[in-house]
């Protein structure tokens, strides 16, 4: 079964039913630089608190978390 990831403002991490998803906690989550949002991972059927919101695959959220929203160009590797 493959895991889809979706990213959502970080206004909505309340709304998050941590027992449909595979983060334990909002403290778990991975957040932009700017802090506005986050994203979490699920496998198979979409949790009803994410439908309608754009699925990204593993390969998809790799290239977005890349990306200079997500990560400092200037950090150490």
């Amino acid at each position: 079964m493959s895991r889809n990831y979706v990213i959502i403002d970080a206004s909505e991490v309340s709304s998050v039913d941590f027992n449909q998803v595979l983060e334990t906690s909002a403290e778990t989550l991975r957040y932009s630089l700017d802090g506005s949002q986050t994203f979490v991972k699920f496998e198979g059927d979409t949790p009803s608190f994410l439908e309608g919101k754009t699925a990204y695959t593993h390969s998809e959220m790799l290239e977005i978390v890349a990306g200079e929203e997500w990560t400092d160009p200037d950090a150490n590797p």
